[in-house]
């Protein structure tokens, strides 16, 4: 019986060794900082905040997370931290925006690149739509369309940043139509640029679906179509653009997600990119999405490091093309 005991004691030495010699065994000891590059009230933000609102369950990571915003430059700022000053411990994680980040470092003057965060698990997939404040004279893409050709250059619309994907729908929309657009970047974000439209700072703008969508259901804007390849289940009644007659595919649909610092130990990482799915799987955070007009789209760390590269590859494309 003591060889028995004493056997046991050393196999499970040798378990709780190798845990210890990790380091990262309970993880997170601390709660937890998601940096957001966007405004407070933009979808970003708004869903950041739902989807990790369960963080702090005994069946998630028993730590909550709290959101840290850093706006600035189309998401520029917040991304130059997070690759440059962050600590790659865990307890810093990121809010990624795809195609946002990665055609940012394509055209260059940022610090980070694909190569500098390790993707942990996509929540959502956010198309661009293009709208009109609710008193508008347009009701089509081609009303706008015929205005900007009549008007060169004189049809205003808003947009969260440079290179990010309004900023590409934008670019997609001016090469489809061949009319002279001016698209002018809010430097508040998707909430900042959804301002303006309702305002009737810019003749209309193009934005997120989840924000348009909340906007719409307020009476405050018109939705004239959608920069996807299908339309969408939360606004069946907006046309696509290409059903309209521009041949634009979906390179402009914002994915959603967590990611962190290059050089996290990769303990963490697997600790986190097997909670963190379940986490958005949580129906509590479905129901609050649903009701937001926030598409989801669950992926795992596999998943989007495929999704990652593949867009790379598309907007290299894109962007040398435009």
């Amino acid at each position: 019986m003591k060889k028995l005991l004493a056997g046991a004691a050393m196999a499970l030495m040798a378990v709780t060794g190798t845990a210890s010699a990790d380091g990262h065994a309970n993880y997170p000891e601390r709660p937890i900082m998601m940096m957001v590059s966007y405004g407070a009230g933009g979808a970003t933000d708004f869903q950041a905040r739902i989807v990790t609102m369960t963080a702090g369950n005994e069946d998630a990571l028993g730590m909550p997370i709290a959101i840290l915003n850093k706006p600035g430059a189309g998401g520029r700022v917040g991304w130059n931290w997070l690759a440059t000053q962050a600590e790659a411990d865990g307890y810093t994680l990121g809010a990624y925006n795809i195609p946002h980040f990665i055609a940012q470092s394509i055209k260059g003057g940022v610090e980070y690149s694909a190569e500098s965060f390790e993707p942990i698990a996509n929540w959502g997939a956010d198309p661009a739509v293009f709208v009109v404040g609710k008193d508008s004279e347009f009701n089509s893409m081609n009303d706008v369309v015929e205005f900007a050709k009549a008007n060169p250059g004189k049809l205003t619309f808003s947009g969260a940043g440079l290179f990010v994907g309004h900023h590409i729908a934008a670019l997609q929309l001016e090469k489809a139509s061949g009319a002279k657009l001016a698209y002018i970047p809010n430097n508040k974000g998707g909430a900042g640029a959804m301002k303006a439209v309702i305002a009737g700072e810019v003749m209309g703008g193009v934005n997120n679906l989840s924000d348009a969508f909340r906007a719409r259901e307020a009476g405050n804007v018109k939705i004239l179509g959608v920069f996807d390849l299908e339309r969408n289940d939360f606004l069946p009644d907006v046309p696509t653009l290409k059903e309209q007659g521009y041949e634009i595919d979906n390179a402009s649909v914002n994915f959603r997600g967590v990611m962190v610092p290059k050089g996290t130990p990769q303990g963490i990482i697997d600790k986190l990119a097997a909670t963190v799915p379940t986490m958005f799987e949580n129906g509590r955070v479905a129901g609050k999405m649903k009701a937001g007009g926030s598409p989801m789209h669950i992926m795992t760390r596999d998943e989007v490091l495929e999704m990652w590269a593949a867009r790379e590859e598309t907007l290299k494309e894109l962007l040398a093309g435009l």
